[in-house]
């Protein structure tokens, strides 16, 4: 792939890396050519040595993002299209986030709903403004996400309010996020590009290597959920060409209420 994106935009600023989900149309929802094009510039990323960090971003003032492009999910085999185990490289797209290098920060100004959620759970640090908000709606539209999404999630904020994200299906406020630990910090609306800039330049000034060394660490501790990951989304994708899980999809886009009850064995 050539480091002209069509879904993202890529950055290098004075103390991080800056990827941005460009799809503010769809409240920064991904597609299988969003993913492919994120591996490719955290790789790069992960080859940038001016910087310690790497901020994930979302375009406009309303999402950071909101998990997977509905509109493109639904085809004839309930999958997305011809790439990865899901039709999209979802799992290769969270590892290369969770293998980067660097110091990962996600900063969250908007709605950070279902796979969006995700992406900051697995970042290392979250970042948040008052007006941000998160949560997961997976089974609301026939999905989940098995693995980081749940089991990661569960070590951060502990298993029973991991348990009330997926299975009630809430909204939470910055505030909220925080308070559980999925956030780091929250400001002001208007603070937050200088907040996460300011944590950035703090962290450009120690050490790359003892930075990595300490991630690697970190990681090793959950480093099993990467198998329950590839596991459940090989679970998952049987479940996305069940009549159930398509009627989430088709229920979202026609913005009705799904009737999951006539599928119940």
């Amino acid at each position: 792939m050539s480091t002209t994106y069509h879904d993202i935009v890529y950055e290098v600023r004075q103390h991080a890396v800056h990827i941005t989900i460009n799809r503010p149309e769809v409240y920064n929802a991904f597609r299988c050519q969003t993913l492919e094009e994120l591996i490719h510039a955290l790789r790069r990323a992960d080859e940038e040595s001016s910087v310690n960090a790497m901020v994930l971003a979302g375009a406009g003032d309303k999402a950071f993002c909101t998990g997977g492009d509905q509109k493109v999910h639904l085809s004839e085999d309930g999958l997305y299209g011809p790439r990865g185990t899901l039709g999209m490289p979802i799992e290769e797209m969270q590892s290369a986030l969770r293998d980067l290098r660097k110091v990962s920060i996600a900063k969250v100004q908007g709605f950070a709903i279902g796979g969006g959620n995700v992406f900051a759970t697995i970042c290392d640090l979250t970042i948040a403004s008052e007006k941000a908000t998160f949560g997961q709606v997976g089974p609301k539209v026939g999905s989940v996400d098995p693995g980081w999404g749940t089991a990661y999630l569960s070590r951060i904020v502990g298993e029973k309010k991991a348990r009330e994200i997926w299975f009630l299906c809430r909204r939470y406020s910055a505030a909220e996020a925080a308070a559980m630990g999925l956030v780091n910090k929250v400001v002001a609306h208007d603070q937050l590009d200088a907040e996460v800039d300011q944590w950035c330049a703090e962290i450009n000034q120690l050490s790359p290597t003892a930075l990595t060394i300490a991630k690697r660490s970190f990681n090793a501790d959950s480093e099993s959920i990467r198998g329950i990951s590839y596991q459940g989304m090989q679970t998952l994708k049987h479940y996305y060409g069940t009549e159930e899980s398509k009627e989430g999809v088709r229920a979202f886009n026609e913005r009705r209420k799904a009737d999951f009850k006539k599928f119940a064995t």
